[in-house]
């Protein structure tokens, strides 16, 4: 049987400022790049029609 272990990665900006987008791909590049996999993105705060944090759920296999 397969096992999994997860991560959460809590993504917030600032209060004046949107969620960086591109320091977010080069942040999940990185963790993909250690076997870890995006499950779920959830919005946490969404004022203006703009999400201001998210989180996001990853999960890779163990052995």
């Amino acid at each position: 049987m397969k096992k999994f272990e997860y991560r959460l990665l809590d993504i917030n900006s600032g209060f004046f400022s949107a969620i960086d987008y591109q320091e977010l791909t080069e942040r999940l590049n990185v963790l993909g790049a250690q076997g870890w996999e995006v499950v779920a993105v959830v919005e946490t705060e969404f004022t203006r029609n703009q999400a201001r944090g998210l989180l996001v759920t990853l999960k890779r296999e163990i052995a």
